[in-house]
């Protein structure tokens, strides 16, 4: 799958600064456009891997490149201002062997979270290739008004993107971790599952064959519809071939190691722990309306008839019927990883206490500022009469 990426804001730029080292540790060949968006200029300071001739600063004339700090209004507003020079920097690299734009936020903060659907309502309008969003909504402790403007934020992208794909950082807490850490954590965990989701579609490696194919069209079918969608995904270790377990049969005769099929019940178990463990947004997976899986590992771990059986399963299992299915063989690594797209759920629970915690603060910022006039006026002699 060939991404264009963007990185909007402190949040979608660290996410892609990330995803860029991984590959770049694990010698990946796939080509991969990106962008790292923000008004902070420290901000852009501190990527590491994102060549700096892809790094654009924003707003300069009302932020001095020192950031919106919490006001998503202002990041979208200097977004609005400076979406020529944006679009200009996209169209200068290229977009005609992409498959999609990918734009990673943060929908808690300021500038990604208000830039973001700037930029997505352009995209969309201007090019062919489908526009998704990576959205990292904020956990509760981080306030109300995050809270707020990750709300504000999904309304408008759901207007111009073709998915949005959410991770909930409250349902990502790691215990031990401070608040920060596990926001590192949770980054890396995003960054595993983008990696292997750029995989669908893409070169194997020389001599590799797989058993079902996804391309890049399936992936886009599988997202379309402009709704919510969760990610899923499970890893287990490759047994290697040398410790494999040799049955014994009668009179001392050996078993050829591992039957065809152990493999697929491993491999159909290691698509139910993506499907039914920790999403990347909590949600029913009865209500999603399509789903993609694409296992990836050792070509020797991978398993026809485990695909097959997941595939199944899945499609019993959600609200509709399509269910994509294939794999990516590779020598790369030494586990067995499973990568699970429920698309378009619409049980989201933590989409709905987000409403309900952005209603409130919404209320609470209308009463704070309408006490602080009140109280303002009492300083003043009533006689004294104002100029409208």
């Amino acid at each position: 799958m060939r991404f264009f990426m963007v990185g909007f804001g402190q949040a979608g730029g660290k996410i892609l600064d990330l995803f860029l080292e991984r590959e770049k540790k694990v010698g990946s060949k796939i080509e991969v456009k990106t962008l790292a968006i923000n008004s902070a200029r420290t901000d852009l300071m501190g990527l590491r891997y994102v060549p700096r001739e892809n790094r654009i600063l924003i707003g300069q004339t009302i932020v001095k490149g020192h950031g919106v700090g919490t006001d998503n209004k202002l990041g979208a507003k200097i977004a609005q201002e400076d979406i020529e020079t944006i679009l200009s920097e996209i169209d200068n690299r290229g977009t005609h062997e992409i498959d999609a734009f990918l734009i990673i936020a943060g929908l808690g903060g300021g500038t990604g979270s208000g830039g973001a659907p700037v930029l997505a309502k352009y995209l969309s309008e201007m090019y062919s290739e489908p526009v998704y969003a990576v959205g990292i909504l904020p956990a509760p402790e981080e306030g109300k008004l995050y809270s707020l403007n990750a709300a504000r934020s999904m309304i408008s992208l759901l207007k111009y993107v073709d998915n949005l794909i959410l991770i909930d950082n409250g349902a990502w807490k790691f215990e031990g971790l401070s608040l920060k850490e596990s926001f590192s954590r949770i980054n890396r965990e995003i960054v595993v599952r983008l990696a292997l989701l750029a995989r669908a579609g893409e070169p194997l490696e020389e001599g590799m064959v797989g058993e079902m194919v996804v391309d890049s069209s399936e992936v886009i079918n599988t997202l379309r519809g402009g709704g919510i969608s969760s990610i899923g995904y499970a890893t287990s270790l490759a047994e290697p071939e040398s410790k494999k377990k040799k049955k014994l049969l009668p009179f001392g005769r050996k078993k050829e190691p591992i039957m065809e099929d152990d493999k697929a019940i491993k491999i159909a178990t290691l698509v139910r722990r993506a499907t039914l463990g920790r999403l990347s947004v909590p949600c029913n997976p009865k209500s999603a309306e399509r789903a993609l899986v694409l296992v990836a590992g050792p070509p020797e771990q991978l398993d026809r008839k485990g695909l097959e059986k997941a595939k199944l399963w899945l499609e019993e299992l959600i609200a509709g019927v399509e269910v994509r299915a294939g794999d990516y063989p590779t020598r790369k690594t030494e586990h067995v990883a499973a990568l699970v797209i429920l698309a378009n759920v619409t049980e989201v629970p933590r989409v709905k206490e987000l409403q309900r915690m952005a209603a409130e603060a919404k209320e609470e910022v209308e009463d704070a500022e309408r006490m602080r006039i009140e109280k303002t006026l009492t300083l003043f002699d009533e006689d004294i009469e104002p100029l409208i």
